[in-house]
């Protein structure tokens, strides 16, 4: 029995954007392999680059990796002495999160590297092009966090 149904107007917009992520760990995670990293441990270190670091918490909510995840990929970098952890001075129950020496002088190799390398997927695209896909993007990311929201308010 085939399922009736009128095809939803999102679903192209859907499939292209499933169809650009899947591009864009393509492009992107060839390179960072090249670069001697996997991609969740590259996201790491591109986020703790040019800081004091952070607690396990925040570092979590801004890299793209999964809580059950982001504890192996932190043993990894911890293990080739690229990161470190201490007990957060605020808080003992919370861990910092910091780049070693060794960490932050991959971060100036690899992080200008992998910038160079997706510049020379977005120069394809005019700065017009790049600011509506933004727009759209943002559009589109505020009305899932809204509609997140109101299901978990139900």
């Amino acid at each position: 029995m085939k399922l009736k149904y009128e095809k939803p107007a999102f679903l192209p917009t859907l499939r292209e954007l499933v169809r650009c992520n899947q591009a864009f760990e393509r492009f992107s995670g060839a390179h960072v392999r090249m670069l001697g990293l996997t991609p969740p441990q590259f996201d790491v270190i591109a986020t703790l680059g040019n800081t004091e670091g952070m607690s396990c918490k925040e570092l979590g909510e801004k890299t793209l990796i999964t809580k059950g995840t982001l504890t192996g990929v932190l043993d990894r970098l911890e293990q080739r002495r690229l990161i470190e952890r201490r007990e957060d001075a605020a808080d003992a129950r919370r861990t910092h999160i910091a780049l070693t020496p060794a960490g932050d002088a991959l971060f100036v190799q690899v992080f200008p590297a992998h910038l160079a390398h997706l510049e020379r997927a977005f120069s394809r695209l005019s700065v017009a092009e790049l600011k509506q896909l933004q727009t759209g993007l943002a559009a589109l990311h505020h009305a899932l966090d809204k509609s997140v929201a109101v299901m978990n308010a139900d």
